[in-house]
Order: C-alpha cells, then sequence, then structure tokens
C-alpha cells in the first residue's frame, strides 16, 4: 500500500471515490434524475458502512468476552447501543419522501431489495439469529456467500456470552456449550435457571446482561420503524426483490435474538 507524501483529509478518507458512488438510476440516459433517488441511496449507503461498524464491534464485544475483560465489553456495549439509535435516527430522514416521490424510480430498482443486505445477514447470524436457508438467497462463490458461510461457522455473541458467564461460576448445560455453531439457539430452561442465579448472586454480571437486552429492544425497535417506513411509502403493496413488502417484514418482529434473557423477566 502506497501513501501520498502528504495525506489530506480527502486522501485518507478517500473522498473523490467516496462522493463518486452515488449514481441514480433515474438519471441513465437523457432522462432527469428524480429528486430523492440521490436521497434514497445515500440513506442505505450510510446503513452499510453503521452495519460494517456494528460487526466491527460485535466481534470486539465477543474476542473482550473471551479473554474475561468485562469493562471493555461495557464499553463497546455501550457504543454498539449508541450506533442503533442512529440507525433508527435515520428512518426519521427516510420518512421525509413522499410516496409518490419513491414511486417515481422505484421500478428503477428492478431485483434490487434490502432484503439482499449480506452485512444485515451477517448481524443476524453473529447476534445467533442462523438459518442456513438464508444462504440460498446468495449464488455460490460469491464474496457475500463466503462471509456468511464463514459466520455462520463462528460462535455467535451469545455463545461467547454463556461460555463467560459459566467461566464467572454460574455452570451452563454442556449441550449448549458444545453445540453446533451453526445452529441457532432456542431458548432453555436450564440456561434461564443459570440467569435467574446471575441476577441473584452476580451483580456485577447483571449490567451485561441488561446492556445484551438493550440490544435485542434496540434491533426489535429498528425492525418495527423500518416496517412503519415501508407501510408509509408504498402501503401493502409487493416489495422489491420478490417479497411481499411490508407483510414479509412484519414476520420479523416480536423475534428476540436472546430470548432466555427475556423469559426470565418474570422470575426475578
Amino acid at each position: 500500500m502506497s501513501y501520498d507524501k502528504y495525506l489530506t483529509y480527502s486522501g485518507y478518507l478517500k473522498l473523490d471515490e467516496l462522493l463518486s458512488l452515488q449514481e441514480e438510476r433515474s438519471a441513465v440516459g437523457d432522462g432527469e434524475p428524480e429528486h430523492d433517488e440521490m436521497l434514497f441511496i445515500i440513506i442505505h449507503q450510510v446503513y452499510e458502512l453503521w452495519f460494517k461498524q456494528l460487526l466491527h464491534e460485535l466481534d470486539f464485544a465477543r474476542d473482550r468476552l473471551a479473554d474475561d475483560d468485562l469493562p471493555r465489553v461495557l464499553h463497546t456495549m455501550k457504543r454498539i447501543l449508541t450506533i442503533l439509535k442512529v440507525l433508527v435516527a435515520q428512518l426519521d430522514i427516510l420518512e421525509t419522501m413522499r410516496p409518490l416521490d419513491f414511486l417515481a424510480f422505484r421500478q428503477r430498482l428492478e431485483e434490487a431489495s434490502g432484503l439482499q443486505s449480506y452485512q444485515f445477514r451477517e448481524l443476524e447470524f453473529v447476534l445467533g439469529h442462523k438459518r442456513t436457508d438464508v444462504l440460498d438467497r446468495y449464488p455460490p462463490e460469491t464474496r457475500a456467500r463466503e462471509r456468511l458461510e464463514r459466520r455462520l461457522g463462528q460462535p455467535s455473541l451469545w455463545d461467547a456470552f454463556l461460555r463467560f458467564v459459566d467461566a464467572r461460576g454460574h455452570a451452563m448445560p454442556d449441550a449448549v456449550l458444545d453445540r453446533d455453531p451453526r445452529e441457532p439457539h432456542p431458548a432453555s430452561e436450564e440456561v434461564q435457571t443459570r440467569l435467574i442465579e446471575v441476577y441473584g448472586e452476580s451483580p456485577a454480571l447483571i449490567p451485561l446482561c441488561e446492556r445484551l437486552v438493550d440490544l435485542d429492544e434496540g434491533l426489535q425497535e429498528w425492525r418495527y420503524r423500518h416496517v412503519k417506513m415501508v407501510e408509509r411509502t408504498i402501503g401493502h403493496k409487493p416489495g422489491t426483490g420478490g417479497t411481499s413488502g411490508a407483510a414479509y417484514l412484519q414476520r420479523s418482529l416480536n423475534q428476540p435474538v436472546f430470548p432466555d434473557l427475556w423469559a426470565i423477566r418474570t422470575h426475578l
């Protein structure tokens, strides 16, 4: 890698390259670009950048759990939660786009759909929401497929959390600790029993448990706001990419990624 002799702000951030990536499909040929397509592109590009940062932070938090570095984990979780708030807030900007403004260029998206965001699927995988059927959306030997297959085989943040709690003296079931990382982690009464012990006997670990709940709640809030934004923009029309639109997104609501931490609330 070569560097300029005198590094500039623009050079460090590669601004010329970055600012050339917003290509409006509505401007192809002799047509005038639709005004709101620029907003649509930038919002989604920014989402992908934040997804990249979230993956960076979640990997870091998972590794620090393995190192028994609780203070650094808590600090990283605070950053992750702050980024999630930004993701939700960006929907306020997208909702300034009126339905007719979106319809003016929607057909130019062809089969492109947010459903195809492999980074968001990576986020689900690293949190433990793993499904092999997701891979079918990405052709073999593509970069997206390779990344998702790698993530599928890695322990999740939840796996790292359970091992961390186990090492702190709250013995988790061997079947849970030794499970295939490619499989999802369903709710477990045995895990819930240990987590109730954590809340009763290990106050130092409670903030970590609560930040995981905050993370789960923040993700569900983003999903809810995303559904309402889609309903507000296209109603119940079919979505791009062959989905059923808002109806498809609604099925993902109220599906926590850490169900055990929600289940114990009744018993605390």
